[in-house]
Order: structure tokens, then C-alpha cells, then sequence
């Protein structure tokens, strides 16, 4: 497993908000915002949806509301993957964290309430991963390290159209 961290600032790594991903539970079923990317993108996203690993660190996977090729999930909501996201505000910071996980470069943005968001940086998707803070505080960078390979062999490098 290849980690580089390209700023060690606050890194208490791992994490997401729920909410981030647009996730609520009105009705204990989890929901996920779904991107609106350009079709090219789109056409990388259902690619992505077909490699994903149907367990990610012990957790089995179940797909938000609505149901689309663009967003997956595991442990009903513990994590939160949409693909085809807009390029996070937070890319063009100089000073943000970021990590490589195998081959895999990744934005790293801690939540207000302990989780984190992961996002795919120098690929023609962005791809955003969400960790709630229970999953960021128990697997650390684990959860990357199975979505590394589908997002390697799925989302060519460049630069997000």
C-alpha cells in the first residue's frame, strides 16, 4: 500500500459527513445526491459501477435512493461513493492534504463532525468518497485501498472535464 501525503497538516485522517455526499435518513434508508456530470463522464461513472467491490471493509453493499450507476454505497451510508462531482473548491488550495493510495490521488476534507470526504484528483471524473465518522475512525485509509483499482482501471488519468 503506497501512501505520500502531499501536506501533513490536521490529519487525523478519515471520515465523512453524510451530509456532504447529500445523504439524510428521514426513513433509515440512506439517500445520495446524484451528479449531473457531462456525458463522457457519465460513460467513465457506469464503468466505475460495474468494477466496485461488493464488500468494502466488511461492509456489504447497499446502493442510496435513488438508485444510479453514479453513486454506490456500503453499510447503509458508512460509505458513500458518487462519481461524476463537481471539482471540490478545496482542489485549488495549494495548502489542502492530499494522499496517494495506490496509484490514486486523493483530496482529503475532514467534516465538522469528524468524517471525512475523499475526491480523486488528476482524473477525468472526480470521484467522491464519504466515510462517516465511525468507518473514518475504525478504518483509517483502508476503505481507499479497495476502491483504488476499480477507479485505476475505470477513470483514465487528465483532468476532469
Amino acid at each position: 500500500m503506497n501512501f505520500f501525503r502531499h501536506r501533513l497538516a490536521c490529519l487525523p485522517v478519515l471520515g465523512l459527513l453524510c451530509a456532504t455526499a447529500g445523504c439524510s435518513s428521514t426513513d433509515d434508508t440512506a439517500s445520495a445526491a446524484v451528479p449531473t456530470p457531462a456525458s463522457s463522464v457519465t460513460k467513465l461513472c457506469r464503468s466505475l459501477d460495474g468494477q466496485l467491490p461488493q464488500r468494502v471493509s466488511g461492509l456489504d453493499r447497499e446502493d442510496p435512493e435513488p438508485r444510479s450507476a453514479l453513486t454506490a454505497g456500503w453499510g447503509d451510508s458508512a460509505i458513500i461513493l458518487r462519481c461524476g462531482v463537481e471539482r471540490p473548491s478545496r482542489m485549488a488550495d495549494p495548502e489542502a492534504d492530499g494522499v496517494e493510495v495506490d496509484g490514486v490521488g486523493w483530496l482529503l476534507e475532514q467534516q465538522d463532525d469528524g468524517s471525512f470526504t475523499f475526491t480523486t484528483t488528476l482524473r477525468k471524473a472526480y470521484v467522491e468518497i464519504t466515510l462517516d465518522k465511525k468507518r473514518a475512525e475504525d478504518g483509517g485509509l483502508g476503505p481507499l485501498t479497495e476502491f483504488a483499482a476499480p477507479v485505476r482501471k475505470t477513470v483514465p488519468k487528465g483532468i476532469a472535464g
